[in-house]
C-alpha cells in the first residue's frame, strides 16, 4: 500500500479550500467553541439543525458527509464524533480519524484536510494529538490488494493536510506528523508481510526483506544460515525447522544512533514462523490459513528497526528474527524428542505445536550476548492468551518493574494496551521433565504463564519483557483503523516505547 502524504498548514476551517474538510465534534455539546461554529454561520445554520434533529450527535466514530453547495471553500464537510468531551483520549482521536478516512475514500476524492481538534485529551500536547490523527487516518485507509485482479480500480487517498490555527503550533504538529507517518508506515509494512501467503513469504523472503531494509537505512545486518546455527548449537530452532523444505534463517539487524557508541542496546526478538501447521502435533484444519501470520512478532521487530532508523532515534537498537516454517515431514521433530538449546539447556518436546517458545529460546540466548539494557520479545505465542484476554489486550510478563511500567505507558499512549500476568516460579512445576531440563508445555492450566516462564529461563537477570500478541494479531472484523485479518498490533507499542525511551 502506498502511504498517503501528510502536510501541516496554518489556517482556518471556514476558509480552507479542499475537496473534503474533516471536523471533529463532541457528543452533547453545542457548536460554540467547537470546530464547526464559524462554518455553520456560513452554511446558514444547517449544521446546528443536524445536531438538533439528532441526525448527527457526535457519538464516538459517528460520521456524516455534508455537501456545502459552494457556500464555503470546502466542497464537502465530514463531521466525525469523538464521544463525550470528558472521555476524549488519543485513542478516541485515532479511531475518529480512521473512521473519517474510510468515508473520504468512499467519496472517491484524492485529498482531504482535517482540523486539529479544539477538544484535546487531558495532558496531551498537539504533537501527540497530531501523531494519533495521522496514525488513525493512514491505518484506516489500509487496503491489501496485491493478489486481486481488480486492484487497479481501488481508490486510494493520496494526501492529507492537518490544519492548525496558530503558527506557534507548527513545530510540534510537524514532529507529530513525522512520528505518525513513521509508526503508521511500520504498521502497514507488518500488515502487508502478514497478508502475503506463506508460499510467497518464506524464510528466504523474510531475509531478503531484511537485506533490503538494511541497505536502504544503512543498518548493519548479519544472517546466520543453517550451517552457522549447527555450529553455534541452536538445536531448538533447528528442531522446529527440520520438517520443512524451506531452510531456516537467523537474522540480526543493528541500528546505532546513540551518542555514546558503546551504549548498551535495546534488543527486540520476534517470533518468525512463516507458517505454522503445528508440525507432527498437527493443528485442526479450521482457520489454519491464519497461521501465515505466525510471523507477526518478527515482522514487528523488523519494522521497528526500520522506523527507528528513519526517525533517527538516539539509541542503539538490535532486532533479532529466528525464522522457520513448522511443518510435518519425514524428518520433522516428534513428540518426545529432546533438543539442546543455544543456552545449553535441554528441552523435551512434548508438543511440536509449542514451537514458538523453542525458536525464541535460541533467539533470547543469542540476544544475551549483547548485554541488553532492555530486552523485549514479542510473539503470537499461545492460544491460552486468546482465552484469557480476548482480542483487546496484549499479555505482558517481565522481570523488571521499571521496564514493565515503561511498556505499559507506551502501550496506553499507542492504543495498544497490555495487561500484566503473573510470572511466578510455582508454575515451573508444570514444565519439569523426567528426562530433560524442562519440557516445552505445561498442560492446559495457565498455558500463557508457563510459556512465558519457559522463556524466562533464557534471559538471566537482564531487564526483560515478553509480549504475547496471539490475542490481538488477527481481527475477525473491521474496526475504526484495524482491518479484518492481520492487525499488526504491537508495532506501534514497540515504536512508542523506543520514542519515549529516546526523549
Amino acid at each position: 500500500m502506498k502511504i498517503m502524504r501528510v502536510k501541516s498548514q496554518v489556517g482556518k476551517a471556514e476558509t480552507a479550500s479542499t475537496d473534503v474538510l474533516v471536523l471533529t465534534h463532541c457528543e452533547g455539546e453545542g457548536l460554540a467553541k467547537q470546530d464547526a461554529a464559524l462554518l455553520d454561520r456560513a452554511l446558514g445554520g444547517s449544521l446546528r439543525k443536524l445536531l438538533q434533529s439528532k441526525e448527527f450527535e457526535g457519538k464516538a466514530n459517528e460520521v456524516l458527509l455534508y455537501h456545502t453547495q459552494g457556500k464555503v471553500p470546502a466542497k464537502r464537510l465530514i463531521l466525525v464524533g469523538l464521544g463525550k468531551k470528558s472521555t476524549v483520549t488519543l485513542e478516541t482521536i485515532r479511531q475518529a480519524m480512521g473512521s473519517a478516512a474510510k468515508r473520504v475514500r468512499q467519496a472517491k476524492v484524492g485529498s482531504f484536510t482535517v482540523a486539529l481538534p479544539t477538544v484535546m485529551p487531558s495532558g496531551m500536547s498537539s504533537l501527540e494529538v497530531a501523531q494519533a490523527m495521522v496514525e488513525g487516518a493512514i491505518l484506516g485507509s489500509y487496503q491489501f490488494t496485491v493478489y486481486r485482479s481488480e486492484a487497479a480500480s481501488d481508490h486510494a487517498v493520496a494526501e492529507m493536510k492537518v490544519l492548525i490555527p496558530q503558527t506557534s503550533q507548527l513545530r510540534q504538529v510537524a514532529e507529530g506528523i513525522r512520528r505518525g507517518v513513521a509508526t503508521a508506515e511500520a504498521t502497514v509494512f507488518v500488515r502487508d508481510l502478514c497478508n502475503h501467503p506463506s508460499n510467497v513469504l518464506t524464510p528466504t523472503m523474510v531475509a531478503d526483506e531484511a537485506k533490503a531494509i538494511a541497505k536502504a537505512e544503512k543498518i548493519t545486518i548479519k544472517i546466520l544460515e543453517q550451517k552457522d546455527m549447527e555450529r553455534l548449537g541452536m538445536g531448538a530452532l533447528l528442531g522446529v525447522a527440520r520438517g520443512s523444505q524451506e531452510p531456516p534463517k537467523f537474522i540480526i539487524l543493528e541500528y546505532n544512533g546513540a551518542k555514546k557508541k558503546d551504549e548498551r542496546p535495546v534488543v527486540l526478538v520476534g517470533k518468525t514462523i512463516t507458517f505454522d501447521t503445528g508440525g507432527i502435533s498437527l493443528k485442526p484444519a479450521e482457520n489454519m490459513e491464519h497461521m501465515k501470520a505466525d510471523m507477526t512478532g518478527g515482522a514487528e521487530v523488523l519494522a521497528s528497526i526500520r522506523a527507528a532508523a528513519r526517525l533517527k532515534l538516539p539509541l542503539r537498537l538490535i532486532s533479532i528474527l529466528p525464522v522457520a516454517e513448522n511443518m510435518p515431514g519425514g524428518r520433522a521433530m516428534k513428540p518426545g524428542d529432546i533438543v539442546m538449546t543455544l543456552a545449553g539447556k535441554t528441552v523435551e518436546v512434548q508438543n511440536t505445536d509449542a514451537e514458538g517458545r523453542l525458536i525464541l529460546a535460541d533467539g533470547l540466548a543469542y540476544a544475551m550476548r549483547y548485554k541488553p539494557a532492555a530486552l523485549i520479545d514479542i510473539a503470537t505465542l499461545t492460544g491460552a492468551c486468546v482465552v484469557a484476554l480476548g482480542q483487546f489486550a496484549i499479555g505482558m510478563f517481565g522481570n523488571d518493574v521499571t521496564l514493565k511500567e515503561q511498556v505499559r505507558r507506551s502501550g496506553q499512549k499507542a492504543g495498544e494496551r497490555v495487561w500484566e500476568m503473573p510470572l511466578w516460579e510455582e508454575y515451573f512445576e508444570q514444565l519439569k521433565s523426567d528426562v530433560a531440563d524442562m519440557r516445552n508445555i505445561g498442560g492446559r492450566g495457565g498455558g500463557m504463564i508457563t510459556a512465558a516462564l519457559f522463556l524466562s529461563k533464557f534471559v538471566g537477570n537482564c531487564p526483560w519483557v515478553h509480549l504475547d500478541i496471539a490475542s490481538t494479531d488477527w481481527s475477525e472484523r473491521e474496526r475504526a483503523y484495524v482491518p479484518k485479518g492481520p492487525s499488526a498490533i504491537g508495532t506501534r507499542l514497540l515504536l512508542q516505547y523506543l520514542i519515549d525511551r529516546s526523549l
